[in-house]
């Protein structure tokens, strides 16, 4: 049983030195992609500053905008509104986990973070008539995949945000982004 115990931490303790991503080191980083809210669509742009707190992870803080239009579905009558586009601001704390094994410079990544949701506020057209709905900002999460190739960076991230409430109806503030960026320092993947 010690046998089997020391072995498995021996195997754990050399994968944490196969890992090609250099420690203690910052990098930054700007993405650019596509956001699909509940019924619309938009543009995502994000800055995120890093540090690699270990070969294979690291935490950051994720500044990301969303210009976002999108369709509400009311309750009363179940009519359809259309909003005009709004900006969404995110500000969250980030934790990535590569799964590299140091030989290339290819590395995949899953993440997550937590953090506060500055919100627009809709504006809405219905029968020729503008009404603006003023939405209160949330806290929420996100959850990401994707890659690193080099200094290149595509991700796939989902935005958990609390639901709105205009009048009787609720309206979904999560949404689904894909992003293509670079970084920059941090160290090399392939050593």
């Amino acid at each position: 049983m010690k046998k089997s115990f020391f072995i498995v931490m021996a195997i754990m303790g050399m994968a944490q030195f196969t890992q090609a991503q250099e420690q203690h080191k910052f990098r930054a980083g700007l993405d650019l992609g596509y956001a699909v809210p509940d019924g619309g669509g938009g543009i995502l742009g994000a800055i995120e500053f890093k540090y690699n707190i270990m070969d294979n992870m690291n935490i950051g803080i994720l500044f990301e905008s969303a210009v976002l239009a999108k369709n509400i579905t009311t309750d009363a009558a179940s009519l359809e509104l259309e909003t005009e586009l709004g900006s969404n601001a995110s500000y969250a704390a980030t934790f990535d986990y590569y799964f590299n094994n140091g030989g290339s410079s290819f590395a995949p990544f899953i993440g997550g973070g937590m953090g506060y949701n500055a919100l627009a506020n809709l504006e809405l057209d219905f029968l020729g008539e503008t009404t603006e709905a003023e939405v209160d900002g949330k806290f929420g999460g996100l959850v990401r995949a994707g890659f690193e190739l080099g200094k290149l960076r595509l991700a796939a991230t989902y935005h958990l945000i609390g639901k709105s409430e205009i009048g009787e109806s609720e309206v979904s503030n999560s949404y689904f982004g894909l992003s293509l960026g670079f970084y920059l320092g941090g160290g090399k993947w392939k050593k």
